[in-house]
């Protein structure tokens, strides 16, 4: 049976790493045309991919120039998923630096804030854009320890539901979407079925929903 993101073109941000890798994969193999971006172009070659880009997604400047490719080159994307992250936490609330602080902000924040607002005039024009990321269950229940963490995930979902609010109010065919998790390792091939099945259903039932997922 085709896959409704079947000849959608897809932008996985921070393709390269694990989860990337296998949202690239259950996309392509349901026929979408994926592009992966990363920080680095080596990290990006054994991504399943018809094209690949590396790009600092920290800088405004460079995702511009980045939408402006994609567009030349592919067209209009009809998909963004954001997997930029990492973790930095432990040692309590006065372990809490600022250097992690700022680490986890560029990664997790920034880079959304960027390629959302580079790309969303491609998302409301799309028959069928979508958008999604990856939260935590730490927004819900934050610890001391994890206080950096749980924090810039809750501004990365409050992000995405401002972005969320855009579509219905433009009226457009467009969604986002919040995945969380616990813990992303070993949930990676459910993410990617997850991610391939927000074209299957309409926008207005899946727009500024939160969805859990587990093993």
């Amino acid at each position: 049976m085709t896959k409704a993101v079947a000849g959608r073109i897809v932008l996985i941000a921070g393709a390269s790493s694990a989860a990337g890798q296998a949202a690239a994969s259950a996309l392509t193999a349901a026929g979408a045309r994926v592009v992966a971006v990363g920080s680095n172009a080596d990290r990006l070659e054994p991504v399943a991919a018809e094209a690949r880009y590396a790009c600092d997604l920290g800088d405004f400047a460079s995702v511009q120039r980045l939408a402006d490719t994609v567009r030349a080159e592919l067209g209009p994307i009809d998909g963004l998923i954001h997997l930029v992250g990492g973790w930095r936490g432990g040692g309590g609330l006065i372990g809490q630096t600022d250097e992690d602080y700022e680490f986890l902000h560029t990664h997790v924040v920034t880079t959304l804030r960027n390629t959302t607002r580079a790309f969303n005039a491609d998302l409301l024009a799309s028959p069928a854009g979508r958008l999604a990321i990856v939260s935590s269950v730490s927004v819900d229940r934050p610890t001391p320890g994890g206080a950096n963490y749980a924090s810039v995930k809750a501004s990365a979902e409050t992000w995405t539901r401002a972005v969320a609010f855009g579509f219905a109010k433009a009226e457009s065919p467009a969604a986002a979407v919040i995945f969380v998790v616990k813990a992303l390792e070993g949930l990676e091939a459910e993410l990617g079925s997850s991610v391939v099945g927000l074209w299957e259903s309409d926008a207005a039932s899946v727009n500024n929903t939160r969805v859990r997922l587990t093993a």
